[in-house]
């Protein structure tokens, strides 16, 4: 069983710089069609002073961690063992290109199901700007299947 004095714990914390390009890629991968994601004179004329995020980019960028399996390393879950379990966003505004966005996740709840047959961790990352406004939470679970 996974060890609940974990619930609480900052797993990660860092910073990134918001790329421009990386935004342009991203939204053509996913097919998005606004060109407030990819047109700088676009997101200019809607009254943006740069790129908007892309919703979802914000979970890439959490990627850029140093160690992106900092949970499971903490907690010791096999990789093998895991399923993506869900994830939500809530925004609280907009974050655009150019902007240093920093992130500290933490784990915010452990708990089982069937017996134990699944163990479910759940990290909540908040997404601040350089001068601390809140820009979003984001919140994912991971299911652990045992046995």
């Amino acid at each position: 069983m996974i060890d609940k004095s974990h619930i609480g714990t900052v797993v990660s914390r860092h910073t990134v710089e918001v790329e421009a390009g990386r935004l342009r890629f991203f939204a053509k991968a996913i097919g998005q069609g606004d060109e407030r994601y990819t047109d700088l004179n676009a997101a200019r004329v809607r009254g943006d002073a740069n790129l908007a995020v892309p919703p979802t980019f914000l979970f890439c960028l959490d990627m850029d961690a140093p160690n992106p399996r900092a949970t499971m390393d903490l907690l010791g879950i096999d990789i093998g063992k895991v399923l993506h379990g869900e994830q939500s966003f809530t925004y609280h505004r907009m974050a655009f290109a150019g902007e240093r966005l920093n992130f500290e996740g933490r784990i915010v709840d452990i708990y089982d199901k069937k017996g134990g047959a699944l163990e479910f961790v759940v990290r909540e990352t908040r997404v601040t700007n350089e001068a601390g406004e809140l820009v979003a939470e984001l919140r994912n679970s991971l299911v652990v299947r045992n046995g």
